[in-house]
């Protein structure tokens, strides 16, 4: 049920004395767009009369080049960084073509196919994301860097942790927005911190990720830093990563993970883990999506890089982590990062871990610690992670068409943008040699 009517909406604008509307969006590529519009065409976007040329966002094409944005009036929020008098709200829209039919590119469509099977199948998902980003200076043009005067490490408090009142300020801007924050706390690498919100149905919670990013940046910025959300900025240190912890109920709560097995999974949960590790490769190039994901993908830097589980949270080789907590049992998936498109991956995660559902598939033995069993690994470029993506059908049918070939087109282009360039380190390891 919608938690606002437009007469709710209008009520809003009103008191809060709003003057711009943001009308949000999110492109295929994880990227937030946006309309902006004064309070004097709320009428108009009201009624579903938002009309723009899409074609210039990545992935976007219509028949027309037209598009049409539905706000989702019950993600209405003001921005509280923004001037007390004349204030800016925003709303996340679904994006519709000029025929008045919901487009098959939009991202946040993906999601809500993915939620309606579950609906269907008497299964509710939950994500709680934790997620890590780097504040690093700016340059004297304003423009970013990776340098630091700090040298904090994890749980570390000030005055070692140099950025502390940053991330209260970050928090009580979520908590403003209506993000409860779990915890908080400066993370392994020198500069990089962790931010967890609470958890919630699925496709809320991709909206509340970007969210997440948005809020993170501009109050970060307000300190003269810059925050990134980039998975691997600096070598030879730990890299940056968006856990997603899962959990699965029935209508009456019951959490259906929970189980008296050997292994404390219920089938189901055993099912639903088997299948996102079946699937986990073709999965791989929609969690860990850029060419610099895979820099953090490597060994030794508490990422994970084999396609195994384990309930021991001192495997950080494994890409998921059992945690048994009762009736709060849950499945963290370790391996995606905080460039990612939500929807899109969200919605391949739960799709996979349905088909292994539906299909009554078996999960491996956990991991061996012992170091003697071989695993499959995640893949170890972004070429790997193209070609794995286009091996499983899954998430072609996942995606839908429009989708899958633009996103497909977009990471293909990337790689071969990344394979021309000449990198320092083919210089300072070659050009005194040869």
């Amino acid at each position: 049920m919608s938690r606002y009517t437009k007469n709710d909406i209008y009520k809003l604008v009103d008191e809060e004395d709003v003057e711009f509307i943001r009308m949000q969006f999110c492109d295929i590529l994880g990227k937030p767009k946006n309309i902006a519009v004064t309070v004097s065409q709320l009428d108009k976007i009201l009624d579903n009369q938002c009309i723009f040329d899409v074609t210039p966002a990545a992935g976007f094409e219509t028949s027309t080049g037209l598009a049409v944005l539905h706000p989702d009036l019950d993600t209405f929020q003001t921005y509280p960084w923004r001037p007390q008098t004349g204030k800016v709200a925003r709303m996340y829209c679904d994006i519709y073509d000029a025929d008045g039919n919901p487009w098959e590119g939009d991202p946040r469509l993906v999601l809500r196919r993915v939620m309606k099977k579950a609906d269907e199948m008497g299964l509710s998902f939950d994500i709680r994301p934790d997620q890590e980003f780097f504040l690093f200076h700016t340059d004297d043009e304003g423009r970013p860097t990776t340098h630091t005067h700090e040298y904090a490490g994890c749980f570390d408090v000030s005055p070692l942790d140099l950025a502390e009142n940053v991330r209260r300020d970050i928090i009580l801007t979520l908590e403003e927005m209506n993000l409860e924050v779990v915890k908080s706390h400066h993370e392994v690498s020198p500069a990089q911190h962790e931010i967890d919100i609470a958890g919630g149905r699925a496709d809320r919670v991709a909206d509340e990720v970007m969210t997440f990013r948005m809020v993170v940046k501009t109050i970060s910025q307000k300190h003269g830093l810059y925050a990134t959300f980039l998975p691997k900025p600096i070598q030879n240190v730990n890299g940056s990563a968006l856990s997603l912890h899962i959990e699965c109920t029935d209508a009456l709560g019951k959490n259906l993970f929970a189980g008296d097995g050997p292994d404390g999974l219920s089938e189901m949960g055993g099912q639903f883990l088997a299948g996102v590790l079946k699937h986990l490769k073709g999965i791989t190039l929609l969690t860990n999506p850029i060419v610099n994901s895979y820099k953090r993908l490597t060994p030794g830097f508490g990422a994970p890089t084999h396609i195994s589980w384990s309930d021991n949270l001192a495997d950080k080789e494994s890409v998921i982590h059992l945690l048994r907590r009762g009736n709060s049992t849950e499945i963290e998936l370790r391996n995606p990062d905080g460039v990612c498109n939500p929807y899109l991956a969200f919605a391949a995660i739960l799709e996979a871990g349905m088909d292994g559902i539906r299909n009554e598939m078996t999960p491996p033995p956990k991991a061996d610690l012992t170091g003697k069993d071989p695993y499959d690994i995640l893949p170890e470029s972004i070429n790997d992670a193209i070609d794995d993506y286009q091996s499983d059908p899954l998430i072609r049918e996942v995606l839908g068409e429009e989708v899958y070939k633009h996103y497909l087109n977009e990471k293909m282009k990337e790689w071969k943008e990344f394979r021309a360039v000449v990198t320092n380190w083919e210089l300072n390891k070659y050009l005194g040699i040869y």
